[in-house]
């Protein structure tokens, strides 16, 4: 789970300036005309040296009042967000203008009409889609990965302007022009540890209707190519799109390196700690008495979100099996894996809590524990601030004379940021039809059936919040973790017993924590047969807390690939057939 916009740190190349990080000089443009519009307007146009041929996608269009960064990264969730306007664009031609006033939605300023005057720093950036031709015939425009995670502010190849002072008028008209390009990622290179594998899917790219790859960052034990007899068990780490093996670092820290203070954590030096204990964990991963695995970390992006959810959806294709019958199978032969399901866990933390749960559940013979994290909502009657089944609404509790948000987001204490239509109000700006590439629009792709247009369909009106009961039972039946817990659990169960680990914080900043209380109340009250896990939770901790009672999270998230090994080895004991190989990687 992702509910906030990622920004780039201070340092980063932006274009062609650089803001926030020193001095930096910032063009001041005058408006070009007044005009009788109910609020300012903006006429934008690509230059033709960026593309010959006409474009779709969608153009945003962001206005800050701070210039301590480009205002495409401003943009989130928070009390300090700035401002954005968006619009779909089809069929757009070089040179021709496009138009962004008060008739386009925006957020938090839901209307240019509403805009104090004022100077702005403005910016407009073009995520530029494509068609897709689905084996069903349908055909969706969408905006496809381009190595970067569905990050439409550093998608390689998006159009986008140089950030330009204006003073804004009640009425002023204004030209914008897109003449940069986000460049090209230089992709991860190979160490002696870390290898990078991509290859095609045959599943996914029969639905997409054109070649789709699956990646993977393989973290190799130490002296992998002095035992060549030696089969390794596999741990598979799920979460959001990584651009390499994280925390992992064969170097000591930086002794250089300017420490830099962490919102999320209040703390100062966070990026040194972070440098210490990737170091820490290098240590401990070829220490002499360390256990000798595979770890993974997935690459699966689609054009909905950084990754699939790894589940087979409507809308998305069967991720799931290409993940787990085509990409696993394909690493443990090149790097020598068991191959078993005995030798296979899966971890992870948020979406990747999820995930994990969802692998362990819809593959139960494939994997012998899922250690999951804070997980995603895994009972919809707790579905963040709602419950999809008896809920009429989606952004406001029920009363005859009142209008009260959900709250979205909250820290320790309780005290609210955001609200979940805030949440929903900043996805319809960046793109309908569940293009957004963000939070509420990758669960619609994942857990809903497929709508006429080929799009997912919408679990509620994304204007007015109203839930469809119908959708709402699709997601019962098809995605709903506790349900299907709850309703398979006769033939589930026997095959779940001992592997599933469930952990998160009481007070979890998306409220995540009431699903797991309802997970928990059935696993507990359950013994026909029991589950003989573990549900524990972090005493007043926030998002996303993975177990570690002793520490706080700003350290172990950054422990995962080896926090759980003590678990893995003793169910490894426990559980491994007959005859099963327990020893060559044992060296």
């Amino acid at each position: 789970m992702n509910l906030s916009l990622r920004t780039l740190a201070c340092g980063a190349l932006l274009g062609s300036m650089l803001l926030g990080c020193g001095e930096a000089s910032v063009e001041v443009a005058k408006p070009v005309a007044d005009t009788a519009a109910p609020g300012p307007s903006f006429n934008i146009r690509f230059d033709e040296s960026l593309a010959s041929q006409a474009q779709d996608g969608r153009l945003l269009l962001m206005l800050s009042n701070t210039d301590r960064d480009e205002p495409r990264f401003l943009v989130d969730n928070s009390l300090d967000t700035q401002l954005i306007y968006g619009r779909n664009v089809a069929d757009w031609s070089a040179g021709s203008n496009m138009l962004i006033d008060a008739a386009h939605i925006g957020f938090p300023i839901n209307t240019l009409a509403d805009l104090p005057p004022g100077r702005y720093y403005v910016q407009a950036l073009l995520n530029r889609y494509k068609d897709f031709q689905l084996a069903n015939g349908k055909t969706v425009s969408l905006s496809p990965d381009q190595g970067e995670g569905q990050r439409w502010n550093r998608k390689p190849g998006n159009f986008y302007s140089k950030p330009v002072a204006l003073d804004i008028t009640a009425n002023g008209e204004y030209e914008i022009v897109l003449d940069q390009q986000i460049a090209p990622i230089e992709p991860a290179k190979d160490t002696q540890y870390i290898k990078h594998v991509r290859m095609k899917s045959e599943l996914l790219s029969e639905f997409w209707g054109e070649d789709v790859y699956l990646g993977a960052h393989v973290l190799l034990p130490k002296d992998f190519d002095q035992h060549p007899e030696a089969r390794y068990p596999l741990m598979v780490f799920h979460g959001h799109f990584p651009s390499d093996f994280g925390a992992f670092r064969p170097e000591p820290p930086d002794p250089d390196l300017e420490p830099v203070y962490s919102e999320r954590f209040s703390m100062d030096g966070y990026n040194i700690i972070q440098q210490q204990e990737a170091h820490n964990n290098y240590l401990r991963w070829i220490a002499d008495d360390f256990p000798r695995f595979l770890a993974i970390e997935i690459q699966h992006p689609t054009p909905y979100y950084d990754d699939s959810y790894a589940v087979n959806s409507a809308s998305q294709g069967p991720y799931g099996d290409a993940i787990n019958y085509e990409l696993i199978p394909f690493i443990e032969e090149q790097f020598r894996g068991l191959g078993e399901g005995w030798a296979r866990f899966t971890y992870g933390g948020s979406t990747g809590g999820w995930e994990a749960m969802a692998t362990q559940m819809f593959y139960p013979d494939e994997f012998n524990g899922a250690f999951v994290a804070c997980p995603d909502p895994i009972d919809f009657r707790a579905y963040l601030t709602m419950n999809i089944y008896e809920d009429k609404n989606a952004y406001y509790y029920p009363s005859d004379f009142q209008k009260i948000t959900r709250p979205g987001h909250r820290d320790y204490l309780g005290n609210v940021q955001s609200s979940i239509k805030d949440q929903n109000d900043l996805e319809r700006v960046l793109g309908d039809r569940n293009r957004s590439g963000q939070q509420f629009d990758i669960w619609e792709a994942t857990f809903s059936p497929m709508d006429e247009d080929g799009y997912p369909a919408d679990l509620w009106d994304p204007e007015t919040g109203e839930i469809d009961p119908e959708i709402a039972a699709y997601w019962k039946e098809n995605f709903d973790l506790s349900y299907i817990l709850r309703r398979d659990w006769k033939t589930l169960g026997p095959k779940l017993v001992g592997k599933l680990h469930i952990y998160t914080g009481d007070m979890d900043n998306y409220y995540l924590n009431n699903a797991v209380y309802l997970v928990e109340e059935f696993l507990e009250s359950t013994t026909e047969p029991y589950y003989a896990g573990e549900v524990d939770y972090g005493d007043r901790a926030e998002h996303c807390w993975n177990g570690d009672q002793e520490n706080g999270n700003h350290l172990s998230r950054l422990r995962y690939n080896w926090m759980y090994v003590p678990k893995i080895l003793k169910r490894i004991e426990e559980s491994a057939p007959e005859g099963a190989d327990v020893s060559s990687w044992r060296y």
